[in-house]
């Protein structure tokens, strides 16, 4: 599978977070977000690295009160004696000039700061609050993300602007002033920590709405206005299926148009649910679109009236299980397995085509017909499971073939 497609990406500086390059060319990077209180600092750490394993390059903390910016470097600290290198971002909102002033320790660990242009301060607090932030961003040569969410714009902002457009010949609609005000407070924002000393290169950019098409409008008239960095997200995208739905749609449309430089999947997760699940979807967003390689991906059929058993879900889902378990060791000693494509097919209609087409796969007979399973491999049949061991049988010819068809590291 080709991850470069044929999708001309937006120039853009390049913005170094830690060891992660964002923008610039650089690949489309994913990002997600603890749900623990940060000062729970063994708590946090074992989130993070769940978040790191499953793939997360950037992983930002809430950062609210003076225990949870305590926290910070000691989490940092424990994360590095683990072997676990994962840039950390701390989003703070109101108080954050208070807590990078009161714990020096929490800026140096931080690999990049989030600030809300609209909940530093209001009022005559705004600026020297915005602007105390950005001198500590200076002053630890840390790169920031001026990010708006329309949940919390500036009201200031928004007022004037209404008020601007309710006398003009050709008022905009309310939704399209309110589309603007969330454009000019992120442009406006970085305009002003330039002035402050921030360098160009230490900017990235994000405007979360919750509606897909706002959220299209609003990146594109970004993307048109500046090379700034942009990062991807739909806030408050919603539990399961429409969480995903959602946020698929929204920024599949911007990524196919070349605008975005990282992404985070801001899922719900269900009561005691899996955080790593938005991590998962960000990196299909992006396979999928052949944009990125991250793991093999699994096809499988959605099954019909030939296929009534479940013996091919459950094989399929045994197979995508097993190799994103062994993928990390994979990914360490083979160059080039996580292009690997392998299909796992319910029955003989389409089955040996499409298993053809992919790396590996195998062909299943389906119900009531003879349990007979050729696997093709590169195109060519090269052999037939029969009997009750299909399914190891084949998750060890899935073992050989990378062992064989992709070269060693080191």
């Amino acid at each position: 599978m080709s991850t470069s497609g044929n999708i001309a990406r937006r120039a853009s500086a390049r913005v170094s977070v830690g060891p992660v390059r964002v923008g610039g060319g650089a690949p489309i990077v994913v990002q997600s977000m603890t749900n623990t209180d940060t000062a729970d600092i063994e708590g946090t750490v074992r989130q993070v690295q769940a978040l790191a394993r499953a793939g997360s390059e950037l992983v930002r903390l809430t950062v609210n009160a003076s225990e949870a910016a305590a926290a910070v470097a000691p989490i940092r600290e424990r994360l590095d004696r683990a072997g676990v290198g994962v840039p950390l971002i701390g989003d703070f909102h109101f108080n954050g000039h208070k807590l990078l002033r009161e714990h020096p320790d929490c800026a140096a660990a931080l690999a990049k700061y989030r600030i809300n242009p609209g909940n530093v301060g209001r009022g005559s607090k705004r600026d020297p609050q915005f602007a105390e932030m950005i001198e500590v961003a200076c002053r630890h040569d840390k790169p920031v993300r001026i990010g708006v969410n329309w949940g919390s714009l500036d009201t200031d902002l928004l007022t004037r602007l209404m008020d601007e457009n309710s006398t003009s010949a050709t008022p905009l609609t309310a939704q399209e002033v309110t589309r603007s005000a969330v454009v000019l407070s992120a442009l406006g924002s970085a305009q002003r920590a330039e002035e402050l000393g921030l360098a160009h290169d230490r900017i990235i950019l994000s405007a979360k709405v919750s509606g897909v098409q706002d959220l299209i409008a609003i990146y594109r008239d970004l993307a048109a206005r500046c090379d700034y960095p942009l990062h991807l997200g739909l806030t408050e995208a919603g539990m399961g299926s429409k969480g995903v739905v959602a946020s698929t749609a929204a920024m599949a449309v911007l990524l196919q148009e070349g605008i975005g430089d990282t992404i985070r999947v801001s899922l719900t997760p269900e009561p005691g649910g899996d955080r790593t699940r938005e991590v998962i979807v960000a990196q299909e967003i992006l396979q999928t679109m052949g944009l990125r390689a991250f793991t093999p991906l699994v096809v499988a059929c959605p099954g019909c009236g030939r296929t009534t058993s479940s013996y091919f879900q459950e094989l399929a889902q045994s197979i995508q299980s097993h190799i994103r378990t062994r993928m990390p060791q994979w990914r360490r000693e083979y160059a080039g397995v996580e292009d690997m494509t392998v299909a796992v097919m319910g029955c003989v209609v389409n089955g040996p085509g499409e298993s053809r087409l992919a790396n590996i796969g195998i062909s299943l007979p389906g119900t009531g017909e003879r349990a007979v399973a050729p696997v093709y491999e590169d195109g060519e049949k090269t052999v037939t499971l029969k009997g009750e061991r299909i399914a190891e049988e084949f998750q060890e010819l899935v073992e050989r073939y990378v062992a064989r068809r992709y070269a060693r590291l080191g």
